[in-house]
């Protein structure tokens, strides 16, 4: 009993060190994003009725917050309330008409899919969209087709930007991304800045030359800071998902404009959402200035509608090149550091719990439990259930009778010290953290990629080690009854002859055999132990051998004299399989290579090229080709797996 206080120690600090890597792990990931809903219980019901677009803090302290108003939003706010850090502050409510720089660059398609109609009334969505706006907003111009211009830098002159795009010519190609990107460059890094993309087609930047992919203009747009709203005209759904993707990037919105008037109405849309921004202003408090991330809320009341909105915010200086910011609406409030060292945690302590969970028992010993099972008692039980016990009871649930059978068998085979639920509960923790670390590191597209490998590599692990340990078993059988042989013609029993193996063998002969002498001095006959071993390794040379011990049982004969002989059928059976096996080497390595390549050349675009790889998962069509294709593969896999098995 004196061991058993501080295992215990031992297994409560386990629990208690997983315990509080989760805690921390909750704290890091979770923490903020509950910080967060403190602003968004205001916006209950509201929908998107007030959103906080951009803040920015001056050299004096003062902090201009911009507010974006629904266009659901009817009547003006009353009973505006900021908090920041949970203390509420005096705030002015005022209508934009200065202390804040607005700009919006306009990156508009001039490909030649653009001609007749489409470019008439891109001009005319432009000119009413100029004659909307509020004064103080710079208006710039981007055109993109065949190459990127920045036609007009960003103005409050209406007609500058009014007459480039009246002279706007069409040319071939459509560099969508590098446009993109030239917008968001030319919107500056003061104030509040956004882009309105138009275009009518998919990028063709990868077949000319052009600068940036899919992913790399979304990096681009993350990294400048801008909003960016998009009106796709007439696309397909593919390079609409495409469009989204960029827009998302920024959390903007994306209009799928099916005509020309359309169009117009969400160039109108954007102008009418930019008069209707409110610019609240405070000093901030003094015990902020030096926090590089604080929760600020807006809350008011329209009509009998209540609104608001939070996040987390920066609010020093910008003169210390620290300019305040706010992540936009959508985004995730936990940065990638923060998230990964919580997923981290998470998953540490999820080692740690399987570590305890899987540790070993309190309760009875494998020979405690023989015997009982000989003697045909209960076998006994620790005195009060634990972690372990329960887990693995839960996981039994879920393992039929035959199934667990079977696997227990292929368990012990493989020379896993494992039951069949310890395996389950296992399987699934691996299966489990894979798909949470693939949700970490790249979204939904990788935890599905990971799930699989993780529910995929235990299997495959179990498999190969079974099938490694039964061929080791199967070549050291010849060598193994060889020694019985000569064992029994020096006179030893049977199980003496067994005993000089087990002493002087290898595993896993040796540890099967150890087992089996186990079992025969428990009273458990020797031919029943040996046939035990035979089911356990799956091998019907070695259940053969057991049978012609039983026969010579009974009706006598030189058993050392059979033994060698059956060794020698053996060697020759065992060059045989080789040598068939080294024969069809070429034929199972050519199986491999053709079964491989397409999947690894699948990863490789995914890689190296997405965009072009995005075919097979954006569209009803290359999603049946990818379903096609893996159904031939795996017809293909299934008939060269037979034709290159040759059964001995």
């Amino acid at each position: 009993m004196s061991g058993h206080p501080s295992r215990r120690s031992a297994r409560a600090g386990v629990a208690l060190g997983a315990v509080a890597l989760g805690l921390v792990a909750l704290a890091v990931v979770v923490g903020p994003l509950a910080s967060a809903a403190q602003g968004d219980d205001a916006t209950d019901g509201a929908g998107t009725a007030l959103d906080i677009s951009y803040v920015q803090t001056a050299a004096d302290g003062r902090v201009s917050v911009l507010l974006d108003l629904g266009a659901e939003q009817a009547g003006p706010l009353d009973d505006v309330e900021v908090t920041v850090d949970g203390e509420p502050v005096d705030a002015d409510v005022s209508q934009v008409s200065g202390g804040v720089d607005r700009t919006i660059v306009l990156a508009l398609d001039t490909s030649r899919s653009m001609a007749g109609a489409r470019i008439a009334a891109a001009r005319e969505a432009v000119g009413a969209f100029l004659d909307t706006v509020p004064d103080d907003v710079a208006v710039g111009l981007v055109s993109f087709a065949g190459s990127v211009e920045e036609t007009v830098a960003p103005t409050t002159d209406r007609d500058v930007v009014r007459d480039a795009v009246d002279g706007l010519t069409l040319s071939t190609g459509t560099r969508l991304y590098d446009g993109v990107v030239a917008a968001a460059d030319a919107a500056g890094t003061d104030g509040a800045r956004s882009v309105l993309l138009l275009s009518d087609g998919r990028d063709t930047g990868a077949r000319t030359g052009g600068e940036h992919d899919l992913t790399g203009a979304v990096a681009a747009v993350q990294d400048a800071g801008v909003g960016l709203d998009a009106v796709a005209l007439d696309q397909s759904p593919a390079d609409l998902a495409k469009v989204s993707a960029l827009v998302d990037a920024a959390s903007g919105t994306l209009v799928d404009a099916d005509g020309t008037q359309a169009l117009a109405d969400a160039f109108e849309a954007r102008a009418d959402a930019l008069g209707r921004q409110l610019l609240v202003t405070f000093a901030r408090p003094d015990d902020l200035s030096d926090l590089s991330q604080v929760q600020l809320t807006v809350s008011a009341t329209a009509g009998d509608l209540a609104v608001g909105d939070g996040a987390l915010v920066d609010l020093r200086a910008a003169d210390d090149g620290l300019a305040g910011a706010v992540l936009p609406a959508g985004r995730s409030l936990v940065t990638g550091v923060g998230f990964a060292l919580g997923a981290g945690a998470l998953l540490l302590g999820l080692f740690l719990l399987l570590v305890l969970v899987l540790g070993r028992s309190r309760g009875p010993s494998a020979a405690q439990r023989t015997v009982a099972r000989y003697l045909g008692e209960t076998p006994l039980t620790a005195e009060r259930p634990d972690l372990r016990g329960s887990a693995v009871a839960v996981a039994d649930r879920f393992v039929q009778k035959d199934a667990g059978v079977r696997l227990g068998q292929r368990l012990s085979g493989a020379g896993i010290a494992m039951t069949p639920g310890e395996w389950l509960l296992l399987y699934a923790g691996i299966a489990v953290g894979a798909g949470f670390l693939g949700l970490v590191l790249g979204g939904l597209p990788m935890m599905l990629l990971l799930l699989l490998l993780g529910a995929a590599a235990p299997y495959l692990f179990l498999r190969l080690r079974h099938g490694r340990r039964l061929a080791a078993f199967g070549a050291q059988l010849p060598e193994t009854l060889t020694m019985i042989a000569g064992g029994l013609s020096a006179g030893l029993s049977v199980p003496q002859a067994i005993d000089t193996v087990v002493r002087e063998g290898a595993d896993p002969m040796a540890g099967e055999l150890r087992r089996a002498l186990a079992e025969h001095r428990l009273g458990i006959p020797v031919e029943d132990a040996l046939e035990d071993v035979g089911e356990r390794m799956a091998s019907e040379d070695f259940a053969w051998v057991v049978m012609a011990i039983r026969i010579q049982r009974e009706v006598g004969g030189n058993l050392a004299e059979l033994l060698d002989t059956v060794a020698g059928t053996l060697r020759e059976r065992e060059y045989l399989r080789r040598q068939v096996r080294t024969l069809s080497a070429e034929g199972r390595l050519s199986a491999w290579i053709l079964s491989v390549l397409p999947v690894l050349m699948l990863a490789y675009l995914m890689i190296t090229n997405r965009e072009y790889a995005s075919f097979f998962y954006t569209s009803m069509w290359g999603v049946a080709t990818l379903a096609l294709s893996a159904a031939l593969l795996a017809l293909g896999v299934l008939v060269m797996s037979r034709l290159v098995k040759v059964e001995v």
